[in-house]
């Protein structure tokens, strides 16, 4: 019993990664309905920045904050100059933005702080957590982080004016655009909140994985995984999904013979396919109609 708890605790643990990067990712995808392929390399490149301005000698936490208004700030800029221009463009050529931003990211990443794995600082530790084996203090501490995240994320979403005119921009953007609320602005909005909500997946991730170019490869699948589960159309389910990939991934790992870290990628990838051939749209998503 105390191995499923101690299981089920490492699993809520990672799951909050997951959960962050598939907010990141739904976020995205309701301004633009497109899934950002670079969203791993873009939280990536704001680790690195804060691990640079670490190394500077800034405090972690001052490092923390700025790093997300750069992450912000950074979103915005890639949404302007990249995306915007491809509004209306094919859905492959969409495509092709995406992974052009993905390889142009990993590399500039290389080229600045080469690719050797760095350590990453934690805030919090790395000691046993209330005498548990298998979650640190670190990990308390991330899940604590990231709730505080979602949480003022959810309060934002649903109870500001700004919050809500994004909401309606993503869910109706031609009747949003008639009650006079700026679509574009919005896009641009939701695209360097995305970008903040990965950088803090990626800082939290890093002292666990530690800190290279290609760190966020399998956290992006599993992002993609939690984001699929719980539906590309709502935020709160993708979160809800992140934690239940988390805690799966952990559980196969531990009690199916045979699969151990090494067959816990293909898990997530399986557990794509699975969720859109039995509900394409998620647990919590919702099916789109058109008249036709």
């Amino acid at each position: 019993m105390e191995l499923l708890s101690n299981q089920i605790l490492a699993g809520i643990a990672t799951g909050a990664i997951y959960a962050c990067m598939a907010l990141a990712l739904v976020m995205i995808y309701q301004a633009i309905g497109q899934l950002n392929f670079a969203q791993g390399e873009m939280a990536m490149f704001s680790t690195f920045m804060a691990w640079q301005m670490i190394h500077w000698g800034a405090p972690y936490w001052a490092a923390f904050v700025l790093t997300l208004m750069l992450s912000f700030a950074g979103g915005v800029v890639i949404e302007r100059l990249l995306f915007r221009p491809l509004a209306k463009a094919p859905i492959l050529t969409n495509l092709a933005g995406f992974l052009a931003l993905f390889a142009i990211i990993n590399s500039v990443a290389g080229l600045i702080w080469d690719f050797t794995i760095k350590p990453f600082p934690s805030p919090f530790g790395s000691s046993p957590f209330l005498g548990s084996r298998l979650v640190s203090t670190h990990q308390a501490g991330m899940i604590g982080v990231i709730l505080l995240v979602l949480a003022v994320l959810f309060v934002f979403l649903r109870f500001t004016r700004m919050g809500l005119a994004m909401r309606a921009a993503a869910a109706q953007p031609e009747s949003a655009r008639l009650v006079g609320i700026d679509t574009n602005r919005m896009i641009a909005l939701g695209w360097g909140m995305a970008a903040a909500v990965g950088a803090v997946a990626g800082m939290l991730i890093a002292p666990v994985v530690f800190l290279d170019p290609n760190m966020m490869g399998g956290v992006l699948i599993y992002g993609f995984a939690a984001a699929v589960l719980g539906g590309l159309s709502s935020p709160p389910g993708a979160v809800v999904g992140g934690f239940l990939v988390g805690i799966i991934e952990n559980l196969v790992g531990t009690y199916v013979s045979g699969v151990g870290n090494e067959l816990k990628l293909p898990i997530a990838l399986a557990l794509i396919v699975i969720v859109l051939v039995v509900k394409p749209s998620g647990l919590f998503g919702r099916q789109e109609i058109k008249r036709v």
